[in-house]
Parts: structure tokens; C-alpha cells; sequence
């Protein structure tokens, strides 16, 4: 057999050995995506809560405080603001181009929340985040690696502890989420969510729109204090947001490696049908030729004959 087709041959062979690769990390891909929808669905019934709690103190005008008890940036307007990005990447590869869209979009807006005072720090969660700036140079302040397949919620309470200690130091003023948004497995969008300091004023539009569709307290008895309530309430708050966008941004990048591995086995499944039909061709030509060299060497005898 000529070597031209042990080289299609091999290709063939070692193609179809990836494509097994590619479909069984799918699988796993899609488990974790399963697995992670459940566990975010039941995480969002604490999160509405939580939510629902703020609201209720927003609508008392419980935050209205929040200047005075030390929860928001600081009141000097003189000085200028200093921001960190959380921005949440994946430690590994074989994800599509998720990472390359969340740096991308993450820089788009940085570039135009910063300008290009360049005051401002950045707070990475994953890997390949981290690794991104630290070789540009960048101030990368804090970073988080090998978050789990489905985060839980005390792996990220160390996250959110390190951030609000940085935040209570002064580290820096305001705090922006950066990550990719679960649509669908096919489909995700960017976000960039300011999570610090907490926004009464937003609370409030979000309180106002919903006592239109439910009656709200008016008021509270605060026991032991509005301060102690807010110490408590507040990190809480602020702990289901950041969980929540790193649940999301994991069910992205789980979304995001299944639709990677499904398009890498496709294309497999497509280069494999070329190699097999450049095979049979070269197979077919090569049998031909044999054919015709042994119709040819029996005409020769049949002269030599006569």
C-alpha cells in the first residue's frame, strides 16, 4: 500500500481517537451544566429573599443610613475614585471563546469607566483572567484560583471577606463584577454589575417599582439597632451578589465547554468523511493502476507470444 495512503489512514485513525475525547468531555460538560442549573435554581429562592429583605429596609428608609454608618465610598468628593473589577474568567481552557469574550468586554468597559486615568485595580477570579493581565502589566490586587465546577457558597464567602476587608482599607472605592451572563447553552451575555458600595438609590427605584405589584412595610421596629441591622443584612446582601454572578458565570463556562466540544466532535465527524473519501479514492486510483500495469504486462506476453 502506497504511503501516502498509511498517512490518510493514520490521520483517520487518530482523528476518530479525538472526536471519542471531544464526546466524552461534552458529557461531562453537560453533567456540570446540569448539575449546576439545579443548584443555582434552588440558590435563587435564598437570593429572592435576601433581596426581598433589602427592599423591605429600602422602602422604611432603613438604608437612608448607609452614608452614616460607613457602607458607601468616601464622602470626601474631592478625591478621586478609585475602582476595582471583579472579573470572573475559567482556569482552563477547552471553553470555547468564553475567556477571550469576558477579557475583551471587561476591557471594553474598563476602558471606557476609567478612561485613561488607568486609576483602578483588578480583582480576578480564575486563572486565565489572572494570567491575562499580570502579563500586561496590570495591577491584579487580589486573585481567586480553582473555584469549583459548582461554587459553594462558603468557598465564596472567602472571596467576598478578602473584597470587603480591601473595600473597608480603602483599597478602593467601588467595585464592578465583570462576567458572562447564562442565556442559554447556546447563548451569553456580558455583565458588568456594580456591587460596591451598596446603591441605596437603586435599591429604592427597585423597592418603588415593585410595591406596584405587592404591598410593602412602611415601617420597621429595629431591634437592636438600624447599624447592627445593617451589619448583618448588608454583607449578606452583598454575598448573594457575588455568588450569584460567579454561579452565573460558571454556568456559562460549563454552557460554553459543551457547545466547544460538540462543534470540535462535528468538525471531527466532518474531517473524518473527507480523510475516509480522499482514502477511497486513492485506494480506487491505486487499484487501477494495478490493473491496468497487469492488463498491460498480459498484452505484452500475448505479442511476445506471437
Amino acid at each position: 500500500m502506497p504511503a501516502s495512503l498509511n498517512d490518510v489512514k493514520h490521520r483517520i485513525t487518530s482523528t476518530k481517537k479525538t472526536r471519542q475525547i471531544t464526546n466524552a468531555m461534552e458529557m461531562v460538560s453537560q453533567a456540570k451544566l446540569n448539575q449546576i442549573q439545579k443548584h443555582t435554581s434552588s440558590y435563587a429562592e435564598y437570593a429572592s429573599q435576601v433581596k426581598s429583605v433589602v427592599m423591605h429596609l429600602a422602602q422604611s428608609h432603613i438604608l437612608d443610613g448607609l452614608k452614616s454608618s460607613g457602607h458607601s465610598a468616601n464622602n470626601d468628593q474631592s478625591k478621586a475614585k478609585r475602582t476595582a473589577y471583579l472579573v470572573i474568567t475559567s482556569d482552563r481552557g477547552m471553553v470555547g471563546s468564553y475567556n477571550a469574550n469576558v477579557i475583551r468586554d471587561s476591557n471594553e468597559f474598563i476602558s471606557k469607566h476609567s478612561g485613561v486615568s488607568g486609576d483602578y485595580t483588578i480583582i480576578a477570579v480564575g486563572g486565565n483572567g489572572s494570567d491575562f493581565y499580570k502579563k500586561r502589566g496590570q495591577n491584579v490586587s487580589y486573585e481567586y484560583r480553582g473555584v469549583s465546577d459548582v461554587p459553594t457558597f462558603n468557598e465564596v464567602r472567602q472571596i467576598v471577606k478578602m473584597i470587603t476587608s480591601m473595600y473597608d482599607k480603602g483599597e478602593f472605592d467601588e467595585l464592578y463584577v465583570c462576567y458572562e451572563h447564562f442565556v442559554n447553552r447556546l447563548v451569553s451575555r456580558f455583565r458588568a454589575e456594580k456591587m460596591l458600595p451598596v446603591d441605596s438609590e437603586a435599591i429604592q427605584g427597585e423597592a418603588s417599582q415593585e410595591i406596584q405589584t405587592k404591598e410593602l412595610t412602611a415601617e420597621y421596629d429595629v431591634e437592636p439597632s438600624e447599624k447592627e441591622v445593617l451589619n448583618v443584612v448588608l454583607p449578606q446582601y452583598s454575598e448573594s451578589l457575588v455568588y450569584g454572578a460567579i454561579l452565573d458565570a460558571k454556568t456559562s463556562e460549563h454552557a460554553s465547554s459543551a457547545t466547544a466540544m460538540k462543534s470540535a466532535s462535528d468538525n471531527a465527524d466532518d474531517l473524518i468523511a473527507s480523510l475516509e473519501l480522499q482514502y477511497n479514492r486513492a485506494r480506487q486510483a491505486a487499484i487501477t493502476t494495478e490493473i491496468t500495469e497487469i492488463t498491460g504486462g498480459q498484452e505484452a506476453l500475448k505479442s511476445d507470444n506471437n
